[in-house]
């Protein structure tokens, strides 16, 4: 275990677990390459997006770390990437103060929103803060009981893509719809593969998982589902003339499909490999969608 001076820069920038960051960009960059597509790119909203989006991830990342630790759901045998309450490279007072500071930003960057999209969007944000906590902590923490699969696809999915879109255009379309579907399961595929590692210790925690629920073999299956969905759903924008956005994406199923084998065959800590790779898959998966919205024009 690595030596981490408690508080220190190294600490946080650890908490703050920039390998997620994908996650919160990827929606942010499709969102923005329809808005290209139908000839209303706007570049600072866009950003401001961007920086929104990852802010919240971060934030996040560190409700999670402090609550599961209080919980007493990251305990020694965890099979996750480390977390910094738990390890002490944080203390649980500085985290409560980190969390409140880097929400304060999030929101003060995303009221300028409010300038390209309407005060409409200030509910939309106070929802994002809401549901940041209520993911791990309350009387009802929604991740303890299988609704982490939801939230996903609304927070990955049609909050960001949607939000994006809207920001630029000011307007709402059934190709933003499936986009924000594409892109939620994609991002979802990384809380499939969290939770499947996991399924031992959530079933000691009592975390009611969709996969603590109906069992180990249903996460593999799952995620395989999850993956395939994502990658032809894409198909549907041929009804539209966009080829390119249409098949492109179709190139994702080859490393998901060989994802997905690794993972059976693999367990315990090993299974963070199988993140890095679904993480990489899920970046590609946008990158050809957007790509192809880039190219359909």
């Amino acid at each position: 275990m690595q030596y981490i001076q408690k508080n220190s820069i190294q600490a946080w920038v650890l908490a703050a677990r920039p390998k997620t960051l994908s996650g919160a960009l990827v929606p942010v960059i499709i969102g923005t390459a329809l808005a290209f597509l139908n000839g209303s790119f706007q570049w600072l909203p866009a950003l401001i997006c961007g920086v929104f989006a990852g802010l919240m991830q971060i934030a996040a990342n560190f409700i999670n770390d402090l609550y599961d630790y209080l919980k007493g759901t990251d305990r020694e045998d965890r099979l996750g990437p480390e977390r910094a309450c738990s390890q002490g490279w944080i203390s649980p007072k500085a985290m409560r103060l980190g969390i409140i500071v880097i929400i304060t930003i999030a929101c003060l960057v995303g009221l300028s929103l409010v300038y390209f999209g309407g005060w409409q969007l200030i509910i939309v944000g106070i929802l994002c803060v809401v549901f940041a906590f209520a993911y791990t902590t309350g009387p009802y923490p929604l991740s303890y009981h299988g609704y982490g699969d939801v939230l996903v696809l609304i927070f990955f999915g049609f909050v960001p893509v949607g939000g994006t879109y809207y920001v630029q255009t000011l307007d709402w379309s059934w190709e933003v719809t499936l986009a924000s579907v594409i892109c939620g399961l994609a991002i979802n595929t990384l809380l499939i593969v969290n939770n499947y590692r996991d399924y031992t210790e959530d079933l000691k925690s009592g975390k009611r998982t969709l996969i603590v629920r109906f069992g180990k073999n249903f996460g593999a299956q799952f995620y395989l589902v999850v993956g395939l969905l994502a990658g032809t759903l894409p198909l549907i924008y041929l009804f539209e003339g966009y080829t390119f956005a249409a098949q492109l994406p179709l190139l994702y199923l080859l490393p998901h499909i060989r994802t997905y084998r690794e993972m059976k065959s693999t367990q315990g800590k090993a299974l963070n490999g199988i993140l890095g790779k679904t993480s990489k898959n899920i970046l590609l998966l946008g990158i050809l969608l957007s790509v192809g919205f880039f190219l359909s024009r």
